[in-house]
This record gives structure tokens, C-alpha cells and sequence, in this order.
């Protein structure tokens, strides 16, 4: 039986070519992250949330012309924070980076946000930031990037505790697929009563700091008082697995089950729950059948681990508990 571990870095940049990069605004407690591919990427997306904020997926969609990404954007600010892709397209643009049309470069920056507008203090601004904080993201691209309070989850929540940025990654050494989470739910990731989180049994390596087995059998907490769009877990999964859209898409549709297994409720009308996918191509194309089944459970499992741990490296921030702060 082949072993699966994680990669060197754990992280989504051992997917051969993909970088990542964070900027963010410390006064409003909002900020970018960025995964950039080193070439075009192919790139599905999957929603399952009830209340999304993204743009440029539908051309991602199937029946669209459209399949390839220069780069993806998640951001914080709700639909303010739409406005990074375009410090990102610029960046990229100067590059030469995108799609030359009419004498024109476009790059194709598929996107999507949490909302923080409603953590810290300071909520006005004179100018909005997330277009600055795009292009700031996209040039500290690198593959070396901090977790937890960085980039777009440095004013993530997650139920009671500080939610984050987390990212992980699983090779069989032919195939290396990783994912980064922007992790802002509506739900809880641990369970409650325990210092244990939902997602405990797929943990590597002591990422999560070795969970333990609960020590009773338990419920999901009731939803706290929250409303409509204020919430979601946002996601990149990146793998150098050859795919078609088609099977990109089911593994976008197969990578959500990391959510399931990570945050309960999930998926709840209260969250704009988004899974992109982007294959660079330089390994084999797996079997059409098992071998797309067997990639989309990777998925699922390196998002749960990412989820996990962009609670567990987060800090205390605006009033919220970390994960180790209220566990360890």
C-alpha cells in the first residue's frame, strides 16, 4: 500500500509552481491572500454555501469558455474585498501575465471573500484598502507564508474562537495535492465540552498539536446569533495532478467533504462555503475512475487539516479566545 504523508513544507506550496502571499491592514483587521500558480492553472469551483461572495467563477463553470487562472484571490471586507482581484490583475499585468486580447493583457483572478467587517473596532476607512492589499499579496508571493492571524484570516472567526489561515499538504510521491483555508464558519471546529477538533482523526505529524480521542460522545453546538453573509470558510486546493475540468470539478465537489468533516454546521445558509481547484499538470493524470476518487478524498482530508490548523495557529484577537488559549 502506497503511504501518504504530507509534503516537505506542509503546506500548499509543495505542489510544484504555486506560490502564496498575504498582506494585511492591522488597523480594520482585514487582509489578502493570494495563491499564484507559475504558469495558467487549470481551475474549477465549487459552492456549496448559502450565502457566497466570489467573482469571476462562473466562467469557471462547466459551459463556459473559460477555464484557466493566472492566480486566486481570497480576500477579507465582504464585497469590498472583491476588489483585491484587481490589485492582483494588476500585478500580474505588469507581468505580462494573462490572456492577450485587442493588443490588451488580462489576467483571470477568480475570487472569493469572507466577511470581517464586523471584528475590531475600526470599520471606517477614507479610502478601501483590498485593492492595495491585493497587489501587496501578490508581491510577497513566495513558499514561505504565516498562518493563522495572516493574510484574509487575520479577521477570521470560527463559532467561538479566532479563526485564521491554515494550509496543509499530502504526497504519495507521485502525486502532491495541498490546500489554504480562510477559515470563518458559522459552525464550531471543536467539539463541544472537548478539547478536541471535529476534524481530529485525520490530523498528521502533530500539526494540531496531537489530538486526543473526546472523552464522551457529544452534539453540535447550537448556532450562535448570527446573520445571513457573515460567515463562510473559503478555500485553494492546488495539485500537480493532471486534470480535465470535469475532474476538477469533482474534485472541488469531493474536497468540500474536508468542511463536513471539520466544522459543524456546515454548508448552513448562514455560510458562502467555496472550494477552487487548480491543477498545474506537471504529474501524471490519475485513472479516470478509482484515481480521481482516490485524489478527491486527498483533497478532502488536506482541507480538513488545513482548517484545523488555521484555528489552532491563531491568536487571541478583537475579544475572541484562541484555540490554545481556551484548550491548552
Amino acid at each position: 500500500m502506497t503511504t501518504l504523508a504530507p509534503g516537505p513544507l506542509n503546506s500548499i506550496c509543495d505542489v510544484s509552481g504555486i506560490r502564496v502571499g498575504n498582506a494585511e491592514d492591522h488597523g480594520l483587521l482585514t487582509g489578502v491572500t493570494v495563491i499564484l500558480p507559475e504558469k495558467p492553472a487549470l481551475c474549477a469551483v465549487d459552492h456549496r454555501g448559502g450565502a457566497v461572495g466570489a467573482r469571476d467563477t462562473v466562467s469557471m463553470m462547466p459551459g463556459s469558455v473559460g477555464s484557466v487562472a493566472h492566480a486566486l484571490c481570497l480576500s477579507g471586507g465582504s464585497a469590498f474585498g472583491l476588489d483585491a482581484a484587481g490589485g492582483v490583475m494588476h500585478g500580474l499585468r505588469a507581468q505580462g501575465r494573462g490572456f492577450p486580447i485587442a493588443g490588451a493583457v488580462v489576467p483571470i483572478v477568480p475570487s472569493a471573500i469572507i466577511f470581517d467587517l464586523a471584528f475590531g473596532d475600526q470599520r471606517e476607512w477614507a479610502h478601501p484598502p483590498w485593492w492595495d492589499l491585493g497587489l501587496q499579496a501578490f508581491e510577497a508571493t513566495g513558499i514561505e507564508f504565516d498562518l493563522g492571524n495572516a493574510g484574509a484570516g487575520l479577521g477570521a472567526t470560527a463559532g467561538r474562537l479566532k479563526g485564521g489561515l491554515g494550509t496543509a499538504s499530502l504526497t504519495d510521491g507521485t502525486v502532491t495535492i495541498g490546500a489554504v483555508a480562510v477559515v470563518n464558519p458559522v459552525g464550531e471546529t471543536v467539539m463541544p465540552g472537548t478539547d478536541t477538533f471535529w476534524g481530529w482523526t485525520r490530523e498528521l505529524a502533530g500539526e494540531t498539536g496531537g489530538q486526543k480521542p473526546p472523552a464522551h460522545p457529544t452534539t453540535p453546538y447550537p448556532l450562535p446569533d448570527a446573520k445571513p453573509g457573515e460567515n463562510t470558510t473559503i478555500v485553494a486546493v492546488a495539485t500537480d495532478a493532471q486534470l480535465d475540468r470535469d475532474q476538477a470539478l469533482r474534485v472541488a465537489i469531493m474536497a468540500q467533504d474536508g468542511l463536513a468533516h471539520a466544522i459543524r454546521p456546515v454548508h448552513s445558509p448562514l455560510d458562502g462555503d467555496t472550494v477552487f481547484v487548480l491543477s498545474t499538470g506537471t504529474a501524471p493524470a490519475p485513472e479516470p475512475w478509482h484515481g480521481i476518487a482516490r485524489l478527491g478524498t486527498m483533497a478532502a482530508d488536506v482541507v480538513t487539516r488545513a482548517i484545523m490548523r488555521g484555528v489552532y495557529e491563531a491568536e487571541p484577537l478583537g475579544g475572541r479566545p484562541s484555540y490554545r488559549e481556551a484548550h491548552r
